[in-house]
């Protein structure tokens, strides 16, 4: 099993001041339409609801297919569950803090279907997929950012 929890704050000296709604309705854009938040993700598509807090998506990453539950648990934590494709698990994003200390933070418990745990391949391919995910950590913290700026204009 992969295991990666990453932290970063929100408010960094020189950026874009946001707050715990902000930072939110970010996480739920991306829950949405994950393509603007997360570089190594070609696709992303809801192929089903459930309702306002839980719904189906399908989504490709580094040509890989997936179908993922995401469930919007309001104002803290997103919870994507991979359904299908060569990599199940859980990964979450949540807000963690107060007023200027807020900070995100992305954490994975996945299995490569097919590859024994421990094993050079799984963690070759840890390496690879924690890059991936705190590049997807900044960008979407990035992208926030640039809404805020964009809403405020």
């Amino acid at each position: 099993m992969i295991f990666v929890t990453h932290v970063i704050p929100v408010n960094e000296p020189g950026q874009p001041r946001l707050d715990r709604a902000a930072v939110w309705e970010g996480l739920v854009l991306k829950a949405d339409n994950a393509l603007p938040f997360v570089p190594a993700m070609s696709d992303c598509k809801v192929v089903e609801r459930y309702g306002e807090a839980r719904f189906d998506r399908d989504i490709r990453i580094r040509g890989d297919a997936f179908r993922e539950r995401i469930t919007l648990e309001e104002p803290h934590r997103v919870v994507f569950t991979r359904l299908s494709g060569p990599i199940l698990g859980t990964i979450a994003n949540e807000i963690e803090g107060e007023g200027d200390d807020i900070r995100l933070r992305f954490s994975f418990a996945l299995v490569l279907t097919g590859t024994p745990g421990n094993s050079e391949a799984e963690e070759q391919y840890a390496k690879t997929m924690t890059g991936d995910y705190i590049q997807a950590l900044t960008a979407t913290l990035n992208a926030m950012r640039r809404i805020a700026v964009n809403d405020a204009a």
